[in-house]
């Protein structure tokens, strides 16, 4: 079923909005997208899009364009800190295919690209404060007090969502005791691509290129007691980045040494929405399901939902039929993900020694005796299509 002209209003100019926003245009609907910044940007943060994020960025015709601006991932390497030896080398080329390392600002540029292209209306600076409902219409409150409805709001707007907080209510997030630096540093001569975790005592990093090995993004997470405010942007000091890191060997002491700029990260534990939707509004992304980083998988739900999100409005003439089949289909496999990214964070951060070295000792063992077998753990993540669960409507 055609969306014929239908109007849909997106919140959020994010990576999961102008997803939706694209799939919806392109199925007949007129949509409009709200974003409270002066400009859609994104910066200083790298992304991996695994191949169930690839299978929705193909089905948009966007593939080509994510590949000339990123980097075809080959591999996972996890090493020890001290001296950076290798644990265990997951070979993502025999078994992930379309793993790509890109910068996030590249792909946001992607998709607002693709949105605009299929007739969808980015308007800026345009903050939304609450969400209300006349019965199950709902109507945004902005913040000069304006009042707007439509046929159908979706929520893309993140770890804050008004929308989601109309739905579900206000609930307090809970501090991890873990904070994360990131940074993005000029390469300096040929890098590999792969990914290397470094994992350590209460610590852990993440390092990879981006733009083809321009560029390397880097993650660094630190347990802390110490409460720290949430969001990525907080400026950091680099010089308590490398004292915090101070004892890992191999190449993170050169990588750390050209760091100049930092942000430091608050990581807390968001629940998986109970409730994804009221009567004509829903949410996606991180509105619905907020992730810890340590699966990688934060980009790539908010793809996933974004296309069965416009599958189920395609399919169900009521929206709120669409909405049901859609939480349905979406919450049990992202709660999953959440999930596992926690328990991730614990397996890094081993600190008493003999546990530590039993536990990379047999992930060495098992990856000399059986090299596929732990990254086959992950096929039920990386071998989802939602293109090919739900077609798009022709």
């Amino acid at each position: 079923m055609s969306l014929g002209n239908r109007k849909i209003t997106v919140l959020g100019a994010g990576i999961a909005g102008l997803a939706v926003a694209t799939a919806l245009a392109r199925q007949g609907a007129d949509v409009v997208v709200l974003e409270r910044a002066d400009a859609i940007r994104e910066v200083g943060a790298g992304l991996q899009i695994s191949p169930n994020g690839v299978a929705v960025l193909r089905a948009l015709g966007l593939v080509e364009a994510l590949a000339a601006r990123s980097g075809c991932a080959r591999a996972v390497v996890l090493r020890d800190f001290r001296h950076g030896n290798r644990v265990l080398k997951l070979d993502l080329g025999r078994q992930a295919k379309d793993y790509f390392f890109v910068h996030r600002a590249d792909l946001v540029d992607i998709l607002a690209r693709a949105a605009r292209a299929a007739g969808v209306q980015i308007r800026l600076l345009h903050e939304v404060t609450r969400l209300d409902f006349d019965g199950t219409r709902p109507a945004l409150i902005t913040a000069q007090g304006a009042r707007a409805s439509s046929d159908i709001m979706i929520g893309a707007d993140g770890l804050h969502s008004v929308v989601r907080a109309a739905l579900n209510g206000a609930v307090a997030p809970g501090f991890t005791g873990q904070v994360a630096w990131r940074a993005v540093i000029p390469a300096r001569g040929h890098v590999p691509a792969e990914a290397h975790i470094h994992m350590g005592p209460h610590r852990h990093l993440v390092h990879y290129p981006l733009r083809g090995g321009e560029l390397i993004n880097i993650v660094a997470v630190e347990e802390r007691e110490a409460w720290v405010e949430e969001g990525w942007n907080r400026p950091g000091d680099p010089d308590r980045m490398r004292a915090v890191f101070a004892d890992f060997g191999g190449e993170v002491p050169r990588l750390l040494e050209q760091v100049h700029s930092v942000n430091l990260w608050g990581l807390f534990r968001h629940p998986v929405a109970e409730r994804w939707y009221r009567g004509s509004a829903a949410i996606l992304g991180d509105a619905a399901h907020p992730t810890l980083p340590f699966m990688a998988q934060g980009a790539n739900m908010a793809l996933e939902d974004a296309w069965v999100l416009a599958a189920a409005l395609t399919r169900h003439p009521e929206p709120e039929a669409a909405f049901a089949f859609y939480q349905a289909e979406r919450r049990p496999r992202t709660q999953r993900i959440v999930e596992m990214a926690s328990r991730n964070a614990r397996n890094y951060h081993l600190s008493f020694p003999p546990l530590r070295v039993a536990a990379q000792t047999a992930l060495r063992i098992g990856g000399m005796m059986a090299p596929g077998a732990a990254l086959r753990r992950f096929d039920w993540l990386y071998d989802y299509d939602a293109t090919l669960r739900y077609p798009a409507a022709s």
